[in-house]
């Protein structure tokens, strides 16, 4: 039998990434907001460490991006990528590269620049992205929309997941309208309640507010929004919160439900399942049948399945390859190492073993390793040598492996 164990977690006590986005008080944003109502809150300082229009010059110039790390809009519909890219030259054998001169034309003529997946490619922003996902419990990504003077990117519309909007530069007048469709799935689009969402747009606005840098909008799934530059560049870094919902649970559960064999029968030859009143019986008794299945599932299954979806929505924070087999080879006595930032893991006694579950991975180690790993994993700086119930050399041993799983990193 599998039983999980106590291990602390990483000290995610203060949250800092979602304090800096919600205020202090986390607790009335997880009862009054989260995943219910937007959020406006005015600047208390900037977000030049995260980004600014230079370092969006430089991504756009200097960093070789491809697509779809780079998008463009104008009058709300999306260019063809073959507007703003072109060929690496000699020695880059690529099509897609960013052409900036293209760029440069096209946002001249007032098109919105869209750099996508910025918690992938810009320093500041993997590790802000990163500390947000293990905040939030939910994976992130991070998009910058970039808007020319007196301009609108996209017309009104909602977004299928909840979205935190952090004002880098200039300004931009929001528009916030309440859902035409709650709580929305990722196969439930605005386009599929265009009509609904442009007859809402007309009505007075929920928030009818400017943001300046520094300023934060939450924004649920659901909630319509548009907005437009005013009098200058306006740039503004959108964190999409990729939620996890109750139909997930849903899906998992209807997924398990394929190990009972009676769920998996034929139905009659010749029925015509368009037809209700010779469907209709056979509707009831999956239903039962469905019923008594899911009664006999265990949590933990269901955790199982779950756990892969939402451990795989975002990586943990950057290692360097080299430097973690210099850090396992040179491994000794006092050598400092700590758990990677934002990689998810679970510890489990199982039997004479200790299993610990990473994302796509398992490893097994002994169970006398179960007191140091708690100590590894605790988020905590640990050093060898000082890890309790093993001697030093099976220190070194679970240490040293775990650097080259990835698991730990040098402190």
């Amino acid at each position: 039998m599998s039983v999980p164990m106590a291990v602390p977690g990483p000290d995610v006590v203060d949250r800092p990434a979602l304090v800096r986005c919600v205020g202090p008080d986390v607790d009335a944003f997880a009862s009054d907001n989260w995943g219910k109502a937007p959020l406006l809150r005015k600047a208390t300082g900037t977000f030049d460490d995260l980004l600014t229009l230079r370092d969006i010059d430089e991504l756009l110039s200097e960093r070789g991006l491809r697509t779809p790390f780079l998008r463009m809009a104008r009058a709300g519909q999306v260019l063809d990528s073959s507007q703003f890219t072109s060929g690496g030259g000699v020695g880059a054998e690529v099509g897609d590269q960013v052409a900036d001169e293209k760029v440069l034309r096209l946002f001249g003529d007032g098109a919105t620049v869209v750099l996508q997946g910025l918690h992938r490619v810009w320093p500041s922003l993997i590790e802000f992205g990163t500390q947000l996902g293990t905040d939030l419990g939910h994976p992130v990504q991070i998009n910058a929309y970039v808007t020319p003077a007196s301009s609108q990117g996209f017309s009104a519309h909602y977004d299928v997941h909840d979205v935190f909007v952090l004002q880098v530069a200039g300004e931009k007048h929001w528009h916030v309208h309440a859902p035409v469709h709650p709580d929305p799935l990722r196969n439930q689009p605005w386009s599929g309640h265009a009509d609904a969402v442009a007859r809402r747009a007309t009505e007075p606005p929920v928030i009818d507010e400017v943001l300046r840098p520094g300023d934060v909008l939450y924004l649920p799934r659901g909630y319509l929004h548009s907005a437009t530059a005013l009098g200058a560049v306006s740039a503004h870094l959108t964190v999409g919160v990729h939620v996890l919902t109750r139909f997930a649970i849903v899906e998992a559960l209807c997924a398990m439900a394929a190990s009972a064999a009676e769920l998996r029968g034929t139905l009659p030859l010749g029925i015509d399942v368009g037809d209700p009143r010779q469907l209709g019986p056979h509707v009831e008794d999956t239903i039962a049948e469905l019923a008594r299945t899911l009664k006999e599932l265990d949590p933990a299954e269901v955790a199982d399945r779950l756990r892969g979806r939402q451990w795989s929505g975002n990586r943990p924070a950057p290692l360097g390859p080299l430097a973690q087999l210099a850090a396992a080879d040179e491994l000794g006595e006092g050598s400092r190492v700590r758990v990677r930032s934002g990689l998810r893991h679970r510890l489990v006694a199982d039997g004479d073993r200790a299993r610990l579950d990473l994302p796509g991975d398992r490893l097994w180690l002994p169970s006398a390793a179960t007191e140091a790993l708690g100590v590894l994993l605790s988020g905590a700086v640990a050093t060898v040598g000082t890890l309790p119930a093993l001697d030093l050399a099976d220190q070194l041993v679970v240490v040293r492996r775990l650097l080259r799983e990835g698991v730990l990193v040098p402190a």
